[in-house]
């Protein structure tokens, strides 16, 4: 199977070298890397362009946010399966790829999802925040529940029957197309018990002037998707609060 890995990226000098080694030191050998670029000015190209010749494809144009560079990364993909690694993150392991794989061929799923971390942006052996994820069930909805969306892979044919990122949501997007997924009973998930990625805490979502308009938004797709409004809400920023404990409970190897 081919896997289509996708990287957007605007002004992130100081990471995208570490996310693209990420990407391209993976063992699993038939891996399409696409990295689209928003036109940064800041060096980020240049980092870019040293491994220009190991991408797929590879663009640098203004776009309409992080959710418009991922639709023209999503386009340009021919792999079998299709995954998305942040300019800010890592893939867990060089191994990571390969689990995932092996994930849908034990499965027959149509999209496969595990659990991540959050790490410190200067330290990525830190660890700050676990995001662990279960096996599915549609009930969890309605608390709040919902994979970390950079552990979800899928089949490319789900974006082409489901349609891609709405960008009316210009921060919780992935939250709306993650339960675009969930809620559709001809979708078959598959959980896969292992961390895949490590994300450094500082994105766009996870800053504090951004959570106000991230939660407006949030409440709008929960109700789009009849939910428990208010308290589906109150429930998925709830379980942030244990990701915070966990990682002073459990030694990670």
């Amino acid at each position: 199977m081919k896997v289509s890995i996708i990287t957007v990226v605007y002004n992130n000098k100081s990471c995208i070298s570490d996310c693209l080694q990420s990407v391209l030191t993976q063992s699993y050998p038939n891996i399409e890397y696409i990295v689209i670029d928003g036109g940064s000015n800041d060096g980020t190209q240049k980092e870019i362009e040293l491994v220009q010749d190991k991408l797929a494809y590879y663009e640098s144009n203004k776009d309409n946010g992080l959710f418009d560079a991922l639709n023209k990364g999503i386009q340009k993909a021919t792999g079998d399966i299709i995954g998305i690694l942040h300019s800010d993150d890592l893939f867990y392991e060089p191994d990571t790829i390969k689990k995932v794989v092996t994930g849908f061929e034990k499965s027959k799923a149509d999209l496969v999802y595990a659990n991540g971390i959050y790490v410190d942006r200067a330290n990525t052996k830190n660890i700050k925040r676990i995001y662990p994820s279960k096996p599915f069930n549609k009930r969890y909805l309605l608390f709040g529940w919902i994979p970390l969306h950079t552990t979800i892979f899928v089949k490319r044919e789900i974006f082409q029957q489901s349609g891609l990122y709405d960008l009316q949501y210009p921060i919780a997007s992935d939250y709306d197309i993650s339960l675009r997924w969930f809620t559709n009973p001809q979708i078959k998930t598959y959980y896969l018990k292992a961390n895949v990625v490590k994300m450094r805490l500082g994105g766009q979502s996870t800053t504090l002037s951004l959570q106000k308009k991230k939660s407006t938004e949030d409440l709008d797709i929960i109700r789009r998707y009849q939910l428990w409004g208010y308290f589906t809400l109150g429930c998925k920023i709830a379980r942030k609060i244990p990701q915070y404990i966990l990682p002073r409970l459990i030694r990670y190897r």
